[in-house]
């Protein structure tokens, strides 16, 4: 049996409850990848075109800060990773996340939160900071509940 890993990116803790329902479901671990600098309510206005989340997403290559790197990835082999939909792609620092490990025959799944939008291009987005052996797959939207049959189906 596959050893499973539940990696996730929460700016304002809505992720962050998607992501332990998941892992409680998959009996997986957790991590969370945090900035080495918390973004505040201000970074996170999508408004104001000067904001950091902002200017980062409108760099494709920004690469914001990890604070913390995991030390046993290698220990996984599936990796189910969550992140807020932003401006229809991951935010950039799940690129910094990926870039930190190797990737190679590993399988990862992507479950999300959004506002509203889709997975639009974020498959695209993050398949350019993993080896190409590693399969990128889109799991779940998880804004309204989090259904046990839909997790364990990615694993």
């Amino acid at each position: 049996m596959s050893k499973v890993l539940v990696a996730y990116f929460s700016a304002s803790n809505v992720t962050a409850k998607a992501a332990a329902k998941v892992a409680e479901i998959a009996g997986a671990d957790l991590f969370e990848i945090k900035p080495a600098v918390p973004y505040t309510k201000a970074d996170l206005n999508w408004m104001d075109k000067k904001s950091r989340s902002s200017v980062e997403m409108n760099d494709k290559s920004s690469r914001p800060e990890v604070a913390e790197k995991l030390e046993n990835m290698a220990d996984y082999d599936v990796i189910l990773l969550g992140f807020p939909i932003w401006w229809y792609v991951a935010p950039t620092i799940i690129n910094t996340f990926l870039e930190q490990y190797d990737f190679s025959n590993k399988k990862i799944v992507l479950f999300a939160t959004s506002g509203g939008s889709g997975f639009g291009k974020a498959v695209e987005g993050l398949k350019v900071s993993v080896d190409p052996s590693c399969t990128i797959t889109e799991g779940a939207i998880l804004n309204r509940g989090i259904s046990e049959d839909v997790v364990k189906g990615w694993i």
